[in-house]
């Protein structure tokens, strides 16, 4: 048996009207029987209503499995409207946090080189704190310790009461863990090996910068530079971010924020070398890092590199460019094909999109239309015309056309050759180059062509 209750308006208000009700089956079918009608019910009135309906049932006697059979407490009612929530807390993502920080060992590894002393509370404790923040909530120590530690459930999970997390305990803590960063990069970077079984053959290197509201007169390497964050009036620092191809971090290193990025790959490559040893690595980084000094050194000392080409260079690969042949599929509308370098000791990748290769193939048709429109009224002008028309003036008409559509003016060659047997004085002629190259010549002076 059960509660069912049922709405009425009656004189512009609402009555709930509540019946005590049982399920039977008739012919097959499971309905529903009123038992008896109860009228309206307050909360304590309800309650005794479901009691009253498990007496009758049997089910005040009978216990679920696993059900304390010693509770006989009388139904009590509630205000719903009076219940509130207080100090609710976040659970889920900060335990993740914590069962990722005891999987990768870090506890054991701190209570190795940051073993407890005379602190009230363990350095370890605090570092734990300071990782799961920056996983869960990035911000910083001050709000760490004001506000997002006593909304998480951390408390209980490391037994530290809130007013034992402050500002302070966490400046601290980073200034404790700072010394022992080599060691916890190459623990972080065997165990999570052993983890995910990760390659470190290729490594890709990058750099951005973080910059800092306020004088920072005490950080020498706070300085003015190219801002990634468009905020050049703020000092800021350099990040030097090293990654595995699939995106875990292997080391970092901060420089000063006016050191540009070209100038860092020598001090990079010997860090991480130093830090966990020579491998036939390849390195993987972006045309802001490359030089030729850079390359020469890379070349010299025997290492793999992967790096981008400045745009500059482009020029040199238009035909390669431009050739259909030898290019291959590497991913979905990604096409890639090899080319030996000038003097054979590189090998160029060339890269291109095949959706930005459609849309553009489209937009040079696109402008093609409109020139070969455009030329077909000048050569209908030209030929009915009934007086000489001015060579220089439809030579300039046509420069002007092929400059508002310059993606598809390197097709053309338009020329005008003299027939003194016309009135116009210019006889209107049209020719085709070979594929790729479509020209289209009208008639032009003998002694005057342009190319355009």
């Amino acid at each position: 048996m059960y509660l069912r209750h049922s709405r009425i308006r009656k004189d512009g208000k609402t009555h709930t009207y509540w019946r005590l009700v049982r399920s039977v089956r008739r012919a097959g079918k499971v309905v529903q029987e009123t038992v008896a009608q109860l009228g309206e019910l307050d909360a304590e009135g309800r309650a005794k209503a479901r009691a009253l309906a498990r007496t009758i049932t049997g089910r005040s006697e009978q216990r679920e499995l696993f059900e304390d059979s010693a509770r006989d407490d009388p139904p009590v009612p509630v205000r719903l409207q009076q219940v509130r929530l207080e100090r609710g807390r976040a659970f889920g993502d900060v335990w993740l946090g914590w069962t990722l920080w005891r999987a990768l060992k870090l506890d054991e590894v701190l209570a190795r080189l940051v073993p407890e002393g005379r602190e009230a509370v363990p350095w370890a404790t605090m570092a734990a704190i300071l990782v799961v923040a920056r996983l869960t909530e990035p911000s910083s120590e001050l709000h760490i310790a004001e506000t997002w530690y006593r909304g998480t459930a951390l408390e209980d999970l490391l037994a530290l009461p809130v007013p034992l997390v402050n500002d302070d305990r966490l400046y601290r803590a980073l200034d404790r863990l700072l010394p022992h960063q080599d060691a916890l990069l190459q623990h972080l970077v065997a165990r999570l090996g052993e983890l995910f079984g990760l390659e470190y053959d290729l490594l890709l290197y990058d750099v951005t910068s973080v910059y800092f509201e306020g004088l920072a007169d005490s950080n020498p390497l706070a300085q003015r530079g190219h801002s990634r964050d468009h905020r050049p009036d703020c000092k800021q620092v350099c990040l030097a971010l090293v990654v595995t191809r699939d995106g875990m971090p292997v080391g970092y290193e901060i420089f000063a924020g006016n050191r540009t990025d070209v100038t860092t790959v020598e001090e990079i490559v010997e860090a991480m070398e130093a830090r966990y040893g020579l491998a036939q690595r390849i390195w993987v980084m972006d045309r802001g890092m490359t030089s030729a000094d850079n390359l020469e050194w890379l070349r010299e000392t025997g290492r793999r590199y992967l790096v981008g080409t400045p745009k500059s260079e482009l020029r040199k690969w238009a035909r390669a460019l431009a050739d259909a042949r030898d290019w291959q599929t590497v991913r979905d509308g990604v096409e890639a094909k090899q080319c030996g370098g000038p003097d054979g000791v590189e090998t160029f990748v060339l890269i291109r999109s095949v959706e930005r290769r459609e849309k553009e193939r489209a937009m040079q048709e696109r402008f093609a239309r409109r020139i070969e429109e455009r030329l077909t009224r000048l050569g209908r002008r030209v030929q009915q015309a009934r007086r000489p028309l001015d060579v220089r003036r439809l030579e300039r008409q046509v420069g002007r056309l092929l400059e508002q559509n310059q993606r598809a003016a390197a097709r053309y060659v338009i020329e005008f050759v003299a027939d003194p047997t016309r009135p116009a004085g210019v006889r209107p002629m049209q020719r085709c180059c070979a594929p790729p190259t479509i020209c289209i010549a009208s008639s032009s002076s003998p002694n005057r062509s342009g190319r355009n």
